[in-house]
């Protein structure tokens, strides 16, 4: 099984899972180290088993395969190659066909697929991989953008639920397992269970996870302070002034974009 393609496997249906799995194996020299049920599960998986390739359903609660494929291209570590499992119009088909991105419609026929591990093994074959060209990041992320946002997120305050528009919330934090929410005049909790399922409700462009508990709007940040080792500290627009901690991880991107 040395040469045998690294597999992982994203869909939110059981029953289409097993039926993917069940036909790569048939077809042979596939590995199928990873399965996940929904986009958090899929990141994970991906940086513990790091696959060749990752067959992602597009339509899934939570992360969608195109906000999956985003944050993967975001990762330090070598992009795996992508094959979407789609039922989308054969508009948005076509654009990934053209830019070389392989896709496979439900019910996935069995050619199909043998065209898309042919495509996979060449793409990893070569001297230098590149799974997704900058043309292709762009599409994957205008993609990804296209999925459904929230312009309005509930906060509860007391025993009230307010509207806030996504533009006005400051930060969101992970505090005694609850999502805190800041606005410039509303304080509250979230019905979000996690960051993870916020974040992917908001612009990935306006709201950066700058640390495992914080999530921030960068058009709310007041002052940047330097910190140890080379990292910063946030000073956010809120009342109080919070400091939020910018993890190593985050730190370069901060610079990139800021030019610090």
């Amino acid at each position: 099984m040395s040469d045998a393609l690294r597999v992982m496997v994203v869909d939110d249906e059981q029953l289409a899972r097993d039926e993917l799995c069940y036909q790569l194996e048939r077809l042979g020299d596939v590995q199928i180290v990873a399965q996940a049920g929904n986009g958090f599960e899929a990141l994970t998986a991906a940086d513990r088993c790091d696959p060749d390739l990752v067959f992602l359903d597009i339509q899934m609660p939570g992360l969608s395969g195109f906000e999956v494929a985003r944050r993967l291209l975001e990762r330090e570590s070598e992009t795996p190659a992508l094959v979407f499992v789609t039922a989308f119009d054969q508009y948005a088909i076509e654009a990934f066909e053209v830019n070389a991105v392989d896709y496979l419609l439900k019910p996935v026929d069995v050619g199909r697929l043998e065209q898309a591990l042919a495509r996979a093994r060449r793409r990893l074959s070569l001297e230098r991989p590149s799974p997704l060209n900058d043309q292709l990041e762009r599409i994957v992320k205008m993609m990804a953008n296209r999925q459904v946002r929230r312009d309005q997120v509930a906060v509860k305050v007391g025993e009230r639920f307010l509207l806030v528009r996504a533009d006005e919330i400051i930060y969101a934090s992970l505090a005694d397992e609850s999502i805190n929410i800041v606005t410039g005049q509303v304080s509250g909790t979230s019905n979000y269970r996690t960051l993870d399922e916020l974040q992917a409700r908001l612009d990935p462009e306006v709201f950066w996870r700058v640390h495992r508990s914080h999530l921030v709007n960068i058009n709310k940040i007041k002052e940047i302070v330097p910190w140890f080792s080379r990292n910063y500290i946030l000073r956010m627009k809120d009342a109080k002034s919070t400091e939020i901690p910018v993890s190593r991880a985050q730190t370069k991107r901060l610079r990139e974009y800021l030019k610090l």
